[in-house]
């Protein structure tokens, strides 16, 4: 049996489309929210079976993987995020790069030696890569306006994946990978006015200019946050808007806080683009908190704790 398990943001569906891109089979579809991690846990897997895992932490998975790795299955991971120690085991292929200007999308693009490169681009700019991206889309000989096509159609699979759960999204992840599959080329997406791109391009430019009327709880030289209310659009916003802020100030670093109602906060953190690294360690400190380098988050973190959490950012960043 085949498992299919992925990162519900950009660069999960993007990767796995790649790969099915190239080559074609059945499996059974593990997906989630973006912050949905722990996918692994999920999965009860036997001798022979074969699993395709991509874009989930490494560090976060161990135990599961190990329990399968042990069962016989045969894993294929390929990931960005802190890995921890990887098994040493010969059922497990692992492809990790931790630099801070990949992701999964492009690991696997090179896997595949660029057969599908106009996705690994779209992707790249939904997880916030936009310098990478666009000195990607500057070599492969795109237009400014194919760029900023791939740049928007990236955006809007990553605002996708952002809820507490599947029903604060537009499409659950497992759907929008199968709305997607059909279309071998990014730009056909595009160009095709039923495809999903259309009805998440009109609910991201709502949402964002809800978030636009919020002014920052906190400011600092090195910090600023901006507290939104537990409502659906800004459960949906929240990553994207941090993304957003991140690019229009490059030497701060930004958090995003939606108010969960039980006296903790989801947090999106996203560290300075001058100094992409951090995030990951920063929110790591904290129960529920994990990510990479550039961006990472904490899935409840206590009210009680902000100041803290602050202090850490901060200190952390200061000039």
């Amino acid at each position: 049996m085949n498992y299919d398990i992925f990162n519900g943001d950009a660069d999960g569906i993007i990767a796995l489309l790649q790969l099915r891109f190239e080559n074609p089979l059945d499996a059974t579809l593990i997906t989630g929210v973006k912050r949905d991690i722990q996918l692994l846990s999920k999965v009860t897997a036997v001798a022979g079976d074969e699993l395709t895992v991509l874009d989930i932490s490494m560090e976060k998975n161990v135990e599961p993987l190990v329990r399968l790795l042990d069962a016989g299955a045969k894993v294929f991971y390929a990931d960005h995020h802190r890995s921890g120690l990887v098994p040493d085991n010969d059922n497990l292929q692992a492809h990790i790069d931790l630099d801070p200007n990949t992701c999964t999308s492009l690991i696997v693009d090179k896997l595949l030696s660029g057969r599908y490169h106009h996705w690994a681009i779209a992707a790249a700019y939904g997880d916030n890569l936009i310098a990478k991206a666009d000195e990607l889309s500057s070599l492969a000989g795109l237009t400014n306006e194919q760029s900023a096509q791939l740049k928007e159609l990236g955006t809007l699979i990553n605002y996708n994946g952002y809820g507490t759960t599947i029903d604060d999204l537009h499409f659950d992840p497992a759907e929008l990978f199968l709305a997607l599959k059909p279309y071998s080329d990014p730009f056909e997406v595009i160009a095709d006015k039923s495809s999903p791109f259309y009805q998440l391009k009109a609910a991201y430019e709502a949402d964002m200019n809800n978030a636009k009327n919020i002014s920052a709880a906190h400011k600092s030289d090195s910090l600023a946050v901006f507290e939104l209310p537990s409502q659906a659009w800004a459960k949906r916003i929240s990553g994207v808007y941090g993304n957003l802020l991140a690019n229009n100030n490059k030497d701060s670093a930004h958090a995003v806080l939606t108010d969960n109602l039980d006296d903790t906060y989801t947090v999106s953190l996203r560290a300075p683009l001058s100094n992409k690294q951090g995030a990951g360690d920063i929110c790591s400190q904290f129960n529920t908190g994990g990510g990479r380098s550039a961006a990472a988050g904490i899935n409840q973190l206590p009210k009680t704790s902000l100041s803290l959490f602050v202090q850490a950012v901060e200190e952390y960043y200061k000039p």
